[in-house]
């Protein structure tokens, strides 16, 4: 059998990434979703992780919102994140 009648297997599609801006920083996230600890990282890399932030956004397209611990939402381009300390849990 000749590997030209073979067909190639199917490319996996790229996830697709996202511009959006948390505290007021530009940045890049993949995917359809984006938790809470995935901002909290975005806003504060270095930690501390051992309290508690609020977590509020902004979309583009009219849903606003705010995310709390284990909770996520869908990520769209042009999103606005706002990560803020609160208190030590």
């Amino acid at each position: 059998m000749d590997t030209l009648d073979q067909a190639a297997p199917a490319a996996k599609p790229h996830p697709k990434l996202h511009d959006i801006v948390v505290n007021g920083k530009p940045r890049q996230v993949e995917g359809p979703l984006i938790t809470y600890d995935q901002t909290v990282r975005l806003a504060y890399p270095e930690g501390p992780f051992d309290i508690i932030y609020t977590v509020a956004y902004t979309n583009p397209n009219g849903h606003d919102g705010t995310l709390a611990p284990d909770q996520k939402t869908p990520v769209h381009d042009g999103m606005e994140f706002r990560v803020r300390r609160t208190n030590r849990s």
